[in-house]
């Protein structure tokens, strides 16, 4: 490592995608002695970015200039003191952030290089290229976290609200694969039944067509990763659970959260990556390049992506 700047996306204050400037000089983050340097090969975009830059995070964030991006696949270029399990060399993915609504970091992803703990991160599966690594960590770790917090197991059933976006996907997939379920069924789109049934939806909702809330079926687990609690109350049956990480004002017993970002999840997962039972639905109009990042997110924050949305490749 003998560069000392590189090429970054930052933003100096709160706003729209076009507060977003492209840089050549911002310096490389210095190491801290638990984490890892990261050169940046793919880097997934996430909601949690574009509501960030919209300044819904701007009591607890880091100060300006902010490099956004959350979602990391890249290779190990430096290695603090206390790191134990990561070498140079490593092909690494991870979200970069331990708690994303609370101090996150102010160099993410969107950058030829970023540091990160050695703890967030997993070796990328070696099935896997860094463009399919990138769309996982921040997706796959929600859906994990969510189903785990309501207790999901064999034999239950889940209906799962927005399951063609980026954390919908997971849900569905690791609900049948890792977990079990007796039953799942999810909401969508009229274009995107046909991927719901794809990765494992028996029933798949059109919400264009029909109330999902109002339909006989009531679910042990009815996760929401849209924003429609009120609704998404009335399909849960008795004694089941509410999940939701779009909606922070759900009532007890029902959960809501925010990610606490871990590596070991995802080393806990790659049987199922390695095998290819659960695999990244990449948006089709990913990758963008890294001179496209304002234009990959004002596509994502028109709701229209199906799966994720990753930038590729970074110079």
């Amino acid at each position: 490592m003998t560069t000392t700047t590189m090429k970054a996306w930052k933003y100096d204050e709160y706003g729209g995608a076009d507060v977003m400037k492209f840089v050549t000089d911002l310096a490389v983050p210095e190491i801290n002695d638990d984490q890892v340097l990261v050169k940046v090969v793919a880097a997934a975009l996430n909601p949690i970015d574009f509501k960030r830059r919209l300044g819904f995070l701007k009591a607890a964030d880091s100060p300006f200039p902010i490099v956004p991006g959350f979602d990391v696949a890249g290779v190990v270029v430096k290695v603090g003191s206390q790191v134990k399990g990561l070498k140079e060399g490593d092909e690494v993915y991870g979200d970069v952030n331990a708690t994303g609504a609370v101090g996150a970091k102010q160099y993410g992803t969107l950058a030829e290089y970023t540091a990160v703990e050695e703890r967030l991160l997993a070796l990328k599966p070696k099935s896997l290229d860094f463009l399919q690594a990138a769309a996982l960590p921040l997706a796959i770790e929600t859906a994990y976290e969510g189903l785990e917090r309501a207790n999901f197991g064999k034999g239950k059933s889940i209906l799962v609200l927005n399951g063609a976006g980026g954390v919908g996907t997971f849900i569905i997939q690791l609900a049948k694969h890792v977990y079990g379920a007796s039953k799942i069924a999810a909401t969508s789109s009229t274009g995107k039944i046909e991927l719901l049934k794809s990765l494992g939806a028996d029933v798949a909702i059109d919400y264009t067509k029909e109330n999902f809330e109002d339909l006989p079926d009531k679910y042990d687990v009815v996760y929401d990763a849209f924003g429609q609690t009120e609704k998404a109350v009335k399909a849960v049956n008795e004694g089941g659970l509410l999940v939701s990480i779009a909606d922070f004002s759900v009532p007890p017993p029902h959960i809501s959260f925010f990610l606490n970002s871990d590596g070991s999840i995802l080393t806990k997962l790659n049987p199922y990556l390695e095998s290819g039972k659960v695999k990244p639905v990449l948006d089709p109009k990913t990758p963008f390049p890294f001179d496209k990042v304002i234009e990959a997110y004002t596509y994502l924050e028109s709701h229209r992506a199906t799966g994720k949305v990753v930038i590729y490749p970074i110079p």
